[in-house]
């Protein structure tokens, strides 16, 4: 008999992404291979309490009436003591009660936004030596900030979308350097949170007196924000897996976001099923613009020095290819772009998942049983 890998789930955390977190650990709970791995569902709660969850993949179903939540039941799942061990324990409300959750073989993080996707969740995975799905600590950390993932592709000569970037203290004592910047880029301009994911804080800006508002929305959610050029053109998003060690990285097809009655993509349309949007996959595109597309999408991977899984959103303008941002840990709920443009490549559910956690132990040196 095949001995099962015993996989720790984590999903939920402090960001305002939390419940979409939820979901798309609903949906790996659902497909993963039981025949093949164990799951440990831990979830992170608001506050930051890491509480053994159960494993029912019904309980984290995207519903539009009330969004997934991790809530504290008053377990605490504690992490290995030293990197000399792979268990995890789980005690009680009290502290009183401890048991032994056994030894894991990999973590799988499927956290969004900060405190998560960030480089923060990494980096203690990598001081308790535990493998992990997904990229390591400076491949989050940049993906996760827009300014300096915008950076880093300039300095690789990829093509990203003029911006300004202004922090809270900036539109506090120099309010005019948000306005210079939208004369300077032109409207429509988009305001976004630097670091922030699924389209939360972000706003369409066609009017000068729309500003100081999509400011605020977007200071709620960091002290840091993009004031990026709105450009018109077709909305493309590609999925990358990295190869196994000496394989090279590889890209999916093509997926396509059609705006039909929205000002663009945002989170109700992303998850709540808002009507005005259409996704396409695959994206009805030449061989020769795929190749181009995912040509740049491995570079953007590269380039940032990312791990196992991104997702890579594209403008395709009347002047070619431009890079919107990456996501190293991207939405993987059943209608999530990363699994459609994976699926429509050939592969299922269960199947991209095995490919991940694959990945990422033979990155390190760990033969998968």
């Amino acid at each position: 008999m095949t001995h099962k890998l015993t996989v720790a789930l984590l999903f939920g955390g402090r960001s305002s992404e939390h419940s979409i977190s939820c979901a798309t650990a609903g949906g790996v709970l659902a497909a993963i291979d039981r025949e093949r791995y164990n799951v440990i569902p831990i979830g992170i709660t608001r506050d930051g309490a890491f509480v053994l969850e159960e494993d029912d993949p019904a309980r984290f179903a995207l519903n539009q009436a009330e969004l997934p939540e991790v809530f504290d039941n008053g377990s605490r799942v504690r992490w290995p003591e030293s990197t000399l061990s792979r268990q995890l324990t789980v005690t009680d409300g009290a502290g009183l009660d401890s048991r032994s959750l056994g030894n894991v073989d990999l973590v799988f993080p499927i956290l969004h936004g900060p405190f998560g996707e960030d480089g923060t969740v990494q980096g203690l995975l990598e001081l308790t030596g535990l493998p992990y799905v997904g990229s390591g600590v400076l491949a989050s950390a940049l993906g996760m900030d827009k300014h300096f993932t915008k950076t880093v592709f300039q300095q690789a000569s990829l093509p990203v979308a003029p911006w300004r970037t202004i922090t809270a203290d900036d539109w506090a004592e120099a309010p005019g350097m948000a306005h210079a910047a939208i004369e300077e880029l032109g409207l429509p301009v988009f305001v976004k949170p630097a670091r922030a994911g699924s389209s939360v804080g972000v706003s369409k800006v066609s009017t000068r007196d729309q500003l100081a508002e999509a400011m605020r929305v977007a200071l709620a959610e960091d002290d840091k924000v993009l004031i990026e050029a709105g450009l018109v053109g077709r909305e493309l998003e590609i999925a990358v897996l990295q190869g196994r060690r000496g394989e090279p990285a590889r890209a999916s097809v093509a997926g396509e976001v059609l705006v039909r009655g929205r000002d663009f993509y945002d989170f109700a349309a992303k998850y709540l099923g808002a009507p005005g949007i259409d996704l396409v996959c695959p994206a009805d595109l030449s061989a020769t613009e795929l190749a181009e597309m995912q040509r740049l999408a491995i570079r953007a991977f590269e380039a940032i020095d990312g791990a196992g899984l991104a997702r890579v959103d594209f403008f395709h303008t009347a002047d070619g290819w431009v890079i919107n941002e990456i996501n190293t840990m991207p939405g993987f709920t059943p209608i999530s772009m990363f699994p459609s443009c994976w699926l429509a490549s050939g592969y299922t559910y269960p199947q991209l998942i095995d490919e991940l956690i694959e990945v990422a132990l033979s990155r390190r040196g760990v033969r998968a049983a």
